[in-house]
């Protein structure tokens, strides 16, 4: 039973591989036996290492997905490299707290070119070459603000909910073609994203009370999701949203 967990013989693109969740994820699927490609806007050599040091393959490559012109190029140059893509982790995003009235035309473009068009895209490119394959999981890394959006976060959230629906059509549609479109719902992780909210003890004690747990998320805790959602033990699972917050959703 627990066979059906391996990604052995797999290849995994992970966006945002650089640091935080994304970097997370990377190590989590090669200790699972994928290949992995990281993407980021800088380059990931403490992700490659530690591939590496896991005995998979590692192949990084520096991309701004703040437009879509590089989607492409990566879908070709993982199939170039590793043969095949299996797996998809769109994780890269942007957010800065900001209230919806003082959010101008260039915060918004920003924000939906980043969180929801270029998820968007990615899924796209990916989807194609898995359909030709027919067969392909793709978990795209959303948020609890999609479901319960907090002030000064209004356009962030209005993002990530698009891409809960975008995951759910997605679903739907490729379905059909073997391929499962799910995505992963962190609530408040440590990484640089959420600094501002840690680093305000007011707000942090507000956040800490409405979370059964209690503390604040430690990047690891997702991997366990993404591996789940990323292979064969989820193989009827699709279209799901998979809530990893401390219960701060219940």
């Amino acid at each position: 039973m627990l066979d059906s967990f391996s990604l052995e013989g797999k290849v995994a693109i992970v966006t945002g591989s650089s640091t935080g969740l994304g970097q997370g994820m990377c190590i989590g699927l090669a200790s699972a036996g994928a290949d992995v490609v990281g993407v980021d806007y800088v380059a990931s050599p403490e992700t490659k290492a530690t591939v590496e040091k896991k005995g998979r393959r590692f192949h990084g490559m520096v991309a701004d997905l703040l437009t879509i012109a590089p989607v492409e190029r990566i879908i070709k140059e993982t199939v170039d490299a590793f043969g095949r893509l299996d797996i998809l982790v769109n994780n890269a995003a942007t957010f800065s707290p900001r209230a919806m009235l003082d959010a101008d035309e260039d915060f918004w473009d920003r924000s939906v070119d980043v969180d929801l068009k270029g998820y968007f895209f990615m899924c796209q490119a990916a989807g194609k070459h898995m359909v030709e394959a027919k067969s392909g999981s793709i978990v795209n890394v959303v948020s609890v603000n999609a479901m319960r959006p907090n002030v000064n976060s209004g356009v962030y959230a209005i993002c990530k909910a698009g891409v809960l629906l975008m995951t759910k059509a997605m679903a739907k549609e490729w379905g059909p073609y073997g391929i499962r479109v799910n995505a992963i719902a962190p609530g408040v992780v440590e990484t640089t994203m959420s600094r501002p909210l840690r680093e305000n003890p007011e707000r942090l004690s507000k956040h800490l009370e409405k979370t059964p747990l209690g503390r604040i998320i430690q990047p690891h805790e997702l991997v366990g999701a993404a591996l789940l959602l990323a292979s064969d033990a989820a193989s009827s699972i699709t279209g799901q949203i998979l809530a990893v917050d401390g219960g701060e959703s219940i």
